[in-house]
Order: C-alpha cells, then structure tokens, then sequence
C-alpha cells in the first residue's frame, strides 16, 4: 500500500476505476452522494485531509483557502481550466495546485463540432418536433439551416483544442480557418491548417459564418463576447462555446438570438451553470448541451490517473508533471 495513511477527499464521484485505484493507494473519502460541497464542507476538507481533489464546479476560494490550520498541501483538480481556484491565494498559502491538460482535447474539439453542426442545421429543433409529435412530414423550406462544409470557421483562442477542431473542421468539413489568440501562434500551427491569423477578435466576429470560443474564463474573458461584438457577427453566423460560460454575456446573447442579430449558438457551458438564464430555454434558435465537453469514460478516466499522478508525485518528493502553482 502506497502513502495508505495519507488522507484524500474527492469533491464529487469520479469514474470507478479512478476512484479503486485511488483507494488503493490511500485513505480515500468519497463524496458518494455526488452533491456539490458547500464552502464550509471545503474548508473541513482541506483542514482534515492531506490532499483535496476538486472539480472544476468548484469553488474553491480566498475565503475556503484561507481557512486556519489547514493540513492539505496540495490541490489536484479535475480538469485542465482552474479559474475554479484563487490561484494566487493558494501561491500565498503554499498550497501545491495541479490540473488535468492534454488528456480531454480531442473530446472536448468533438463536443464543439457537436454544437457547430447541430446549430447550423437546426437539429434541436428537429428532436423537439419529433419528441412533441409536431411533425407532419419532409417539406421543402423546413428547418432550412446553413451548410457547414466549405465555410468560415473562426476560433477565438488558439491553444490545444482549437486547434484540435481546426483539425476536424478543416480537414473533415474543407472549412477555412480564421483565428485570433492573445499571442499569434507559431507559423507552422498556422500552416497545418492553412489557417489565417487576425490582430483583433473583431476581424475574426465579422469574417467568419462560425464562431468556436476555446479561451480560458477568469476576470480577463469575462463578456469577452458581449453587446457590441455579437453585432459585428454576420446574421447567418452560429456561436459556439465550449470554453467557459462566463466568456459570454449571457443577457447580450439571448437579445442576439432573439433578435436574430445571429442566426444560433451552441452552448456546453453557462454563467452560473448549473443555472441557466430562463431566457435561453424559450429559444428555438440555440443548441444547449449539459457540459458534456470531455464526458466520455476514456478521458474521464485519464483525467483521474492524471490527477493521481500529480498527487503520487508530490507525496513523493518529486515535481507534480502539470503543476499549476
């Protein structure tokens, strides 16, 4: 047995093979009723455990990090964004924070292929007339939606997954990519994908028929898509967000949709998810998935080892392979 009087809690249910491996390895406590921890719950945690192992539904604050006599020291979570985590607290607390990169890329790119295809052909619309009995029959303008191949695919952020979907979208569907990054990318990624770089997120909303977001939430991107740039989008253009929710001003974009400023989105996440505006729910125009982003068993599974693995390695002595701070 391994580190087996080391104590760790797990914010949620993880997959059951992550979770037997863990048990192996240490004195494990399981949230088995799989009910997100309230802030209080977390301070306990990481007063009483040796390692706290969260999500990225998280919230693991100043306030919850700043709770007296901790004996955590490091944090692995679930997940390759931890906006969930006040990064700088943790630093100041000499809290050890890990991540989960590179293990949900080509799932998470699926899930925005997903949005794009069932956004710009009209598919949730079509499951709704099915489920609600309303359909009577193929006719010739019926759901007609925007073709996807040999368009515009513009990607906001232009890290591993972008350029995962530029992938699938480029070769797959013969789209043309546009992108813009905080830093332009690196010659030779541009050229895998014949992809054109722009200076402004600007450039890139008014030239492409499809938006894809893949930048990081946190203060920097909060409405980074607001008002104004949804009305620099064409009115056939579909915005896509698998990123973070607050990325996107919630308000802003339902007044698009309904206004038809756009004509869809496809969303996987939310502001203040697992709240959804109201608003959103009386649209016909927009794809709303349940943040399914790296929801299948193989990457679920080789997020927990990579957590794991981050812990194993600490406990050891050894630098954690995706420390964060």
């Amino acid at each position: 047995m391994f580190n087996a009087n080391l104590k760790i809690i797990i914010t949620r249910r993880w997959p059951a093979a992550v979770e037997a491996k863990l048990k192996e390895l240490f004195d494990v406590q399981l949230n088995e009723r799989d009910i997100p921890m309230t802030a209080d719950e977390l301070k306990a945690a990481l007063q009483s455990a040796d390692a706290l192992l969260p999500t990225v539904t998280d919230a693991i604050t100043a306030d919850v990090l700043s709770v007296p006599n901790k004996r955590a020291k490091i944090i692995g979570n679930f997940g390759v964004g931890y906006n969930n985590i006040d990064i700088n607290t943790a630093k100041s607390e000499g809290i050890v924070v890990t991540n989960t990169p590179h293990v949900l890329t080509d799932c998470t790119a699926d899930t925005a292929m997903l949005l794009l295809l069932m956004s710009a052909r009209r598919a949730s619309e079509g499951e709704r007339l099915i489920a609600n009995k309303q359909w009577q029959g193929w006719g010739p303008t019926q759901l007609m939606g925007q073709k996807v191949t040999g368009k515009t695919l513009g990607l906001i952020g232009f890290g591993r997954i972008a350029q995962a979907m530029a992938k699938k979208a480029h070769f797959g569907f013969g789209m043309k990519i546009i992108c813009h990054a905080r830093s332009k990318p690196a010659p030779e990624a541009l050229k895998e994908f014949d992809a054109v770089y722009y200076a402004t997120i600007e450039e890139v909303l008014a030239n492409a028929d499809f938006i894809s977001l893949h930048c990081p939430g946190g203060a920097a991107t909060r409405h980074l898509i607001n008002e104004q740039r949804l009305k620099l989008m064409r009115p056939t253009a579909h915005l896509i967000n698998t990123a973070r929710g607050d990325v996107v001003d919630s308000k802003a974009l339902i007044k698009a949709l309904q206004e038809r400023w756009i004509a869809g989105a496809g969303l996987d996440v939310f502001e203040g998810e697992p709240q959804i505006d109201p608003g959103f729910l009386a649209l016909d125009n927009v794809a709303l998935l349940p943040h399914l982003g790296s929801a299948t068993e193989e990457t679920r599974i080789a997020m927990g080892n990579r957590v794991i693995n981050n812990i194993t390695a600490f406990f050891a002595g050894k630098e954690p392979q995706d420390r964060v701070v």
